[in-house]
């Protein structure tokens, strides 16, 4: 990091610092342009209610009026497309950081754009633990929040960020010390494994910078702000944007860095992002309290809560991301370009898909307060809602992949060779992704019910037990052996697993209602 932040003048530098200031400056405006907003919407609801009051009936107040987060009544689909709307955006912002990295990163070479996609494991595996972590803040919080006591909340927020900030030197310790071994286990050897470096060099030095933004974010949502952290990480991801040309490229009379300017373009936005959080944290919300940084009171209570929480979830997060590892070191052992066109593929995946993945986050305190107040009615409609949907638009994509996954394959690469790759994977799994998605959906339906243990054994039987053996005999028969084994064990463990999951639902909610 030293070395690549050397290769910039002093007036450059300076550019730099000083566009950060303009971009954390710009989020204050529109911080408090949207409290404004805030403050003038909530002033015309309680004229609307004082109005309705005035009869002195309670029931002619709408629902939406008396309770906004009674998910317990009202319209199953209104709940749904409320909750699941500004996830997809929160969702995109993100994905786009690496699409956006790829996109150009892609112009420089096939071993260039091969270097990437074999950080992809490494980097969305760490970043799983700070989800984790983000989860477990977040419920903590949460819970303080509700309980009241504005010195406690500093306290933990501030001890919990403090942790995660801890974690993150740990990881970026270790990785700088294997991260060599790591990927050359991988199958990354030569010219390829030194492209490696240059990007991860820079990523395990700032990954306090880059995973932070996610734990603040979550805090802040904890306080009931959904918008002022989609805010942030969306002008974090213009700043990316803006940069990676720049940076990779050398314009505008900055040095070309090649794949190390993608790294710091990243580093730059995230970096952004987190001091705007920590900006909103400390003077908005008034949920740190810098104090508490250097006073340890209470800090091992603090570090138990967030940990029972965040290790599970981790672990759940990574196996994904570790099983996407080992894929492509089964395809490093066929080409370069076949790492390329998997780390193509799975970014088209993550981007498609973002409606799945919102939708199972939204759907998720529906089915908790239904299930808490045992109206498994709701429940079991909410689920045919969101099972009938993911047909529905798992069907759209695949048909969508076959037909244009070549012109999509093109956007990052003009190497044939990666293309006729990636269309001979969108021609083969995207017809078992429904019942991926499936598997999905329970997962987070079963968090929501508190019955994590179901959760975790159906991705630890998907992605270890099943798919590590099936991929590792697809291997023998090539790249198609691969994809067609990722086919085969969406199809069967995704097809068994849903049937499994209704009917153990359906038996646990008439066994309930009996008891009752």
């Amino acid at each position: 990091m030293p070395i690549v932040i050397a290769k910039l003048s002093g007036g450059k530098m300076m550019f730099l610092i000083i566009f950060v200031i303009d971009i954390i400056v710009a989020i204050e405006n529109f911080h408090g342009r949207l409290s404004g907003f805030r403050l003038r919407r909530r002033q015309k609801n309680h004229k609307c209610l004082c109005a309705m009051t005035q009869t002195n009936n309670l029931k002619d107040i709408p629902a939406s009026y008396r309770n906004k987060g009674n998910l317990r009544e009202g319209d199953l689909k209104k709940h749904l497309t409320r909750l699941t709307l500004p996830m997809i955006w929160g969702i995109a912002v993100i994905i786009s950081f690496q699409l956006v990295d790829m996109y150009f990163i892609s112009r420089l070479g096939t071993d260039e754009l091969a270097a990437i996609s074999f950080t992809f494991p490494v980097t969305y595996g760490i970043l799983s633990i700070t989800i984790g972590f983000g989860i477990a803040v977040s419920s903590v919080i949460s819970r303080l929040i509700g309980e009241g006591g504005q010195d406690k909340l500093k306290r933990v927020t501030t001890h919990g960020l403090l942790l995660v900030f801890g974690v993150c030197c740990l990881i970026a310790l270790t990785g700088l010390l294997i991260h060599e071994a790591l990927f050359s286990a991988m199958g990354a050897n030569g010219d390829l494994l030194a492209l490696i470096k240059d990007y991860m060099l820079i990523w395990f030095a700032a990954i306090a910078l880059i995973s932070m933004p996610l734990v603040g974010n979550s805090a802040i949502r904890a306080n009931g702000d959904a918008m002022t952290p989609a805010a942030i990480m969306t002008v974090a991801a213009v700043i990316n944007t803006i940069l990676d040309p720049i940076l990779i490229f050398g314009l505008f009379g900055f040095p070309r860095m090649e794949i190390q300017g993608a790294a710091l373009a990243t580093v730059i936005g995230n970096g952004c992002a987190f001091f705007a959080i920590l900006y909103v944290l400390r003077f908005k919300k008034e949920m740190v309290d810098f104090k508490w940084l250097h006073n340890f009171t209470n800090f091992g209570e603090t570090a138990k809560n967030i940990l029972v929480i965040a290790i599970p979830v981790g672990m759940a997060q990574a196996i994904q991301p570790f099983v996407n590892a080992i894929i492509i070191s089964l395809l490093a052992a066929v080409s370069a370009e076949a790492v390329a066109a998997y780390g193509v593929v799975t970014r088209v995946e993550a981007f498609v898909f973002i409606v799945l993945m919102a939708l199972a986050t939204g759907m998720a305190p529906i089915i908790g307060q239904n299930f808490g107040a045992a109206l498994y009615d709701r429940v079991r409609a909410t689920m045919k809602l969101v099972i009938s949907f993911t047909v529905i638009w798992s069907a759209l994509i695949a048909v969508m992949l076959a037909v244009a996954g070549r012109q999509i394959a093109g956007l990052f690469t003009g190497n044939e060779n990666i293309i006729e790759v990636v269309y001979l994977y969108f021609l083969i799994v995207p017809v078992s992704y429904l019942f991926s998605h499936l598997v999905n959906g329970w997962s987070s339906a079963f968090n929501a019910m508190g019955q994590p243990k179901k959760s975790f054994t159906m991705i630890v039987v998907k992605m270890l037990v099943v798919m590590l053996p099936a991929v590792y005999i697809g291997a023998q028969f090539g790249i198609k052996g691969i994809f067609i084994a990722i086919a085969l064990v969406n199809f069967v463990i995704g097809s068994t697993f849903h049937t499994y999951s209704w009917k153990s639902m359906v038996r646990d909610f008439e066994s309930k209602k009996a008891a009752s």
